[in-house]
């Protein structure tokens, strides 16, 4: 099984360890340098490579897995051919000379691998509408050639169903809880409050920022800590630190932070777009221990959270890792998806 061509949010590499341990033969192959320090078994371009060699090896990669893999599994709505509007991209002549060659050659390997069970895995904005006109229109056409194109399409957030045809909800398979052990919360002192954003405009970053100082100006005891462009291991004893953590207030749905933050057994507060749940299994859903920042609004909940609500902390990280186990567990989604794929083999005669 080869997962390509990114490692966006861990999910590629949480998924494929588990696959390995149920027994497949799962690599994970990034184009560039995975962000954050994910793990993955090879990258193609390490930092410093040409243009030209690593789009020479993008190729022979797509050629290797027509003759070699079993299953593709796309993710972050990529395949191993060039992105327009890509990071390649550069300013300048050199710049437009590869435009027009990755709005030539996009997508492309899905035709090069016609005839085998392919996969593909919409992760957030790679298929979420921007606003932009052109850039909205770009990601429907690449998520219609992939329902044309692919057995089966998941997305990890809820309410991207709307915008992939015939897409099935995944959880993420980013964190092992078996490699995160709960951290017990403080029970007095200043609330301590962590935000961790990958973006500040997708996260909501001035919004929280603001309302915790609303909430210290009315009397709230916290402390806000601000997370950005750290290693993993200093976001997690961040995150180890925290109370409560701030994952985001946009798009409606929490993302892998917070799983890691359930799974050290802290309260997560998040917007969560009720009306976009339908997807969700209704045990999941009933199950959710994320504290809605929709409700009294994030600036009240903190003064709560600080205060009358203290003593509700524990219960949710509780919950919290609870729900960790019980919908996150990357062997449980692993299992999910290699019987899609055992289908899928049957289905193009290639066998389980």
């Amino acid at each position: 099984m080869l997962h390509a061509p990114t490692a966006v949010g861990g999910h590629p590499s949480g998924l494929a360890a588990a696959e390995r341990e149920l027994g497949l033969e799962s690599t994970v192959l990034a184009v560039d340098e995975p962000p954050f320090g994910y793990a993955v078994d090879r990258v193609l371009a390490p930092t410093g490579t040409s243009v030209a060699v690593r789009e020479w090896r993008r190729w022979r990669e797509v050629w290797a897995a027509r003759r070699d893999a079993d299953v593709v599994h796309f993710n972050f709505g990529s395949t191993l051919a060039p992105a327009a509007h890509g990071p390649a991209a550069r300013p300048g002549a050199a710049g437009r000379v590869f435009e027009v060659y990755a709005r030539l050659l996009e997508q492309r390997d899905l035709r090069l691998l016609r005839g085998h069970p392919l996969f593909v895995t919409f992760q957030g904005d790679d298929v979420r509408p921007s606003g932009d006109r052109e850039s909205d229109r770009h990601k429907r056409r690449r998520a219609l050639r992939f329902a044309e194109a692919a057995h089966t399409l998941y997305v990890l957030n809820p309410d991207l169903v709307t915008h992939v045809s015939r897409a099935e909800f995944l959880p993420y398979a980013s964190v092992d809880p078996r490699a995160w052990t709960p951290v017990p919360v403080s029970a007095s002192g200043p609330l301590r409050v962590v935000h961790a954003p990958s973006d500040r405009a997708r996260k909501g970053t001035d919004e929280v920022l603001a309302a915790v100082e609303r909430a210290r100006a009315a009397g709230a005891d916290l402390e806000l800590e601000l997370v950005e462009g750290v290693s993993r291991v200093q976001a997690r004893r961040a995150l180890e630190r925290a109370d409560v953590v701030i994952d985001q207030l946009v798009v409606g749905w929490y993302g892998g932070v917070a799983v890691e933050a359930m799974a050290l057994g802290k309260t997560v507060v998040a917007r969560i777009e009720r009306s976009a749940l339908e997807p969700v299994p209704a045990a999941m859903r009933e199950q959710l221990p994320v504290v809605d920042a929709d409700g009294p609004g994030l600036e009240r909940m903190l003064i709560d959270l600080s205060g009358v609500r203290r003593g509700d902390l524990q219960e949710l990280g509780r919950r919290g890792r609870a729900f960790v186990e019980r919908w996150h567990d990357p062997l449980e989604i692993a299992s999910r998806v290699v019987a899609d794929y055992e289908r899928a083999l049957s289905a193009h005669g290639r066998g389980a």
